[in-house]
């Protein structure tokens, strides 16, 4: 990932929200604040926003993309442990005070982010208590998305959880046209590549989706709904609405 100064240079300042819908949950007072600091920048596949350990400078706010939180194992293979698109932001934790990331923080699906300086987000919430606590419950949000992604990754099969993880991909991005490749959804699953190759073309079989190299686009979201484990409606809208007045 570039440094800040090299991400920021030339990028054009935004004056809105423009798609992402915990930004656009920010107190208007501290919206108005943060917003002339506002960089638009395009990050693509692959671009790492944090690593584990190092301290949080950034804010990214996706309002297209998507990232993926992973942790490495001893044996070099990642696990997601949660995602991050539209409906909220990488490094917010940052605001309440200098932090390191947790994870690796790494887009999955390219797209166009905001980018705050993290010491401008902590300025501003320690002026705004409704801000600080905006950041709060976004904090116990994502507590409880990883406590229910593991409980997921260990008791449902593969093809439900690939059925929610696409709907939450869908979510997040805003798009019924998903760019995922074998070995990302391989790895996110922890499952082979054949097995994803089977579970697509099983839900293609069965006219929920169109399945092609690199790229799932969703024909039948009712359908997927109903095929998905339980932990999609988990996480969705409820928990988002409840904790911080963002619907998706």
């Amino acid at each position: 990932m570039a440094g800040t100064s090299e991400l920021l240079v030339g990028a054009a300042a935004m004056t809105r929200p423009a798609g992402n819908r915990l930004l656009a949950a920010f107190p208007a007072d501290s919206f108005d604040l943060l917003a002339p600091e506002m960089k638009a920048v395009m990050l693509p596949h692959g671009a790492v926003c944090h690593e584990a350990g190092d301290p949080i400078e950034l804010v990214f706010f996706p309002t297209s993309g998507m990232v993926s939180l992973l942790v490495a194992t001893g044996d070099g293979a990642l696990v997601e442990t949660g995602a991050v698109g539209c409906e909220s932001a990488v490094g917010l934790h940052a605001g309440l005070g200098p932090r390191q990331s947790f994870t690796r923080a790494m887009v999955q699906i390219p797209g166009q982010f905001l980018v705050l300086a993290a010491r401008r987000l902590e300025q501003a919430a320690s002026q705004s208590p409704a801000l600080r606590e905006l950041i709060l419950s976004y904090m116990e949000l994502a507590w409880a998305e990883a406590q229910q992604n593991a409980a997921c990754n260990a008791i449902h099969d593969g093809s439900s959880r690939l059925c929610r993880w696409l709907l939450q991909c869908s979510d997040r991005t805003g798009s019924d046209q998903i760019p995922l490749t074998q070995e990302f959804l391989a790895e996110m699953l922890g499952v082979r590549r054949t097995t994803v190759t089977l579970l697509a073309q099983e839900l293609q079989k069965n006219g929920l989706v169109r399945y092609s190299r690199g790229r799932i686009a969703i024909l039948d979201r009712a359908g997927l709904r109903q095929c998905a484990c339980e932990c999609y409606d988990a996480v969705k809208q409820e928990n988002l609405a409840r904790l911080i007045g963002v619907k998706i």
